[in-house]
């Protein structure tokens, strides 16, 4: 059994799941987290923030039910408004990141959340991943080059199939597979008591 986390670097709701993420990954050390990019921001939603008018809004409604904290560089970011989130770019990253440390896919995956959403940096940026690499303690070099590598525009689409194949339609959403067994433990919102009250349904 694994978990399997779909997700967009780009949704708000998903930054404010990482605390539940966290939590969760660090009671069951011993599941397996798959990390997949959803896909929220592509094609013809691939435009400016002033387009989305629900966004400080939305923001503001998921600090309230998660506590997930919203930095003055992004606050700045979306109130100019010019900024265009695309998630093509930020499922490379995810996919960079997951080929040069696999194990520690979920944890990168929220820190790439802190630094869209606390920091107000591009997630279509190499210079934001040779910068979250180092912090990381990751061989940056080695996340930038797999960042700008042909090959990984195809994970990238490969990770929005994925999404569709299990069904999900909303981010974020943590799944429990179990070989042709799949079980939602959280969508949009969920503490990590939950989470686990469904886990142990799951595998009772």
């Amino acid at each position: 059994m694994k978990l399997v986390y779909v997700f967009d670097a780009y949704c708000g709701w998903s930054h404010g799941f990482s605390g539940t993420l966290r939590e969760v990954t660090s009671r069951h050390p011993e599941l397996p987290v798959e990390v997949v990019s959803g896909g929220l921001f592509t094609g013809r939603r691939r435009v400016p923030m002033s387009s989305f008018g629900f966004i400080q809004g939305a923001n503001h409604q998921i600090s309230e039910q998660t506590g997930a904290r919203f930095g003055e560089a992004y606050e700045r970011l979306a109130d100019e408004g010019s900024f265009v989130m695309d998630s093509e770019g930020a499922a490379r990253g995810v996919a960079a990141l997951r080929r040069v440390a696999p194990e520690r896919a979920a944890e990168l995956a929220t820190d790439l959340q802190t630094v869209f959403y606390v920091d107000g940096q591009s997630l279509s940026d190499a210079a934001t991943y040779r910068q979250l690499a180092r912090a990381a303690g990751l061989d940056a070099e080695a996340v930038v080059a797999a960042f700008e590598a042909p090959e990984t525009r195809a994970e990238a689409e490969a990770d929005f199939r994925r999404a569709a194949e299990l069904g999900v339609s909303g981010f974020p959403t943590l799944l429990a597979v179990d070989g042709e067994r799949v079980t939602t433990l959280a969508c949009g919102h969920a503490t990590a008591d939950e989470v686990d009250r469904r886990l142990a349904a799951h595998t009772s």
